[in-house]
């Protein structure tokens, strides 16, 4: 941008510094959306309780396929977002 340009949009710099704020805000708040780290918890915690057979195998399975299909949704999310950021 010219000078001319600065000078004649000076007025807006609030607005766009405004933008590029919520534009981050958007992006952090996405990130720790999409955080696969609170699923891989969640596994390791179910893998417990199987050792400790506080769960049957077959409810293992079935709550491990759920929390396989959310972390492969997740990851993609994120790969989303750092080809996006």
């Amino acid at each position: 941008m010219g000078l001319i340009t600065n000078i004649l949009t000076f007025p807006l710099a609030p607005v766009r510094g405004t933008v590029w704020v919520l534009d981050q805000v958007l992006l952090t708040a996405e990130r720790e959306y999409y955080d696969p780290e609170p699923v891989r918890q969640e596994l390791r915690r179910l893998e417990q309780q199987l050792l400790d057979e506080s769960i049957t195998p077959e409810e293992f399975d079935r709550r491990e396929d759920d929390l396989l299909d959310r972390l492969e949704w997740l990851e993609a999310n994120q790969q989303r977002l750092r080809t996006h950021s």
